[in-house]
């Protein structure tokens, strides 16, 4: 649960105009942002637009097509302050290390590309101007990230892996990904964002996740689920091993990938 404050990040406090508390540091904040923008409108404007709002000149980023259903992916749109890869608990901003991680990496099979190149200053100042496009970064801070426990050694075992099958059928995971993970689950086709676009379940066959597929990011997928698309958050009902041999089943169902990080 998001706890309720005003979080006293001057770079965002300068950009909405609230008056700062220290002249100095507050230029410093405003320089910082300013950078950002820079930053912003050289590598970020086409695609998610001068407000952040999506709404860029890229307009779809990338499209696919799954059992007969082709489906559009946009921009992210920040003024929502809404995000799927985050270590942080269902509903709540991502972390700073959060968003650099998206912008250094990048989101594999989606439009959103590396900028690894670009300097950890310009970077810091980027993700500094984005949390300028919601008022939630100055209503909310972050919960503190979900803590993941060491990989447990029986991970990829048989025992393992069938007991994680078993928990895909009980969790209702089938529903949308399918009963052989293939994104071709009864709801599949009916799904949509919270932006009213359709979205397809993962057909997990295909590859890698984009948050990453190791272990531990297939855990924490779990954990925190994917905020704004039907992937709830399964923290406050999947007990531990339940979770790893959902994470054992589902890395069995990629290894058709090379590139899977097991």
């Amino acid at each position: 649960m998001r706890s309720r404050r005003w979080v006293l990040n001057s770079a965002v406090l300068c950009a909405l105009g609230i008056p700062p508390a220290h002249n100095a540091l507050a230029a410093s904040a405003n320089e910082t942002v300013e950078r950002g923008k820079e930053v912003y409108n050289a590598y970020c404007v086409i695609c998610h637009g001068a407000d952040g709002d999506g709404k860029g000149l890229m307009g779809v980023i990338h499209r696919a097509q799954q059992d007969g259903l082709v489906v559009d992916t946009y921009p992210r749109d920040f003024t929502a302050g809404m995000f799927k890869f985050r270590s942080t608990p269902s509903g709540s901003l991502p972390t700073d290390d959060d968003l650099m991680k998206v912008v250094t990496i990048g989101i594999p099979r989606s439009g959103m590309p590396s900028h690894k190149d670009v300097s950890t200053e310009d970077r810091e100042a980027v993700i500094a101007y984005i949390k300028t496009f919601s008022p939630k970064w100055v209503e909310f801070e972050a919960d503190p990230p979900i803590a993941v426990p060491e990989v447990p050694d029986y991970i990829g075992s048989s025992e393992s892996v069938a007991r994680g099958k078993d928990a895909f059928k009980l969790a209702g995971c089938f529903n949308c990904h399918g009963a052989s993970g293939q994104g071709d689950g009864p709801s599949a086709s009916g799904l949509k964002d919270n932006w009213g676009d359709k979205i397809l379940p993962f057909d997990f066959t295909s590859g890698p996740l984009k948050r990453g597929s190791s272990p531990k990011d297939v855990y924490l997928t779990f954990m925190t689920g994917l905020d704004g698309t039907p992937m709830p958050s399964y923290q406050e009902s999947l007990e531990d091993q339940m979770c790893w041999d959902l994470v054992s089943f589902c890395l069995e169902l990629m290894k058709g990938s090379p590139t899977a990080d097991r």
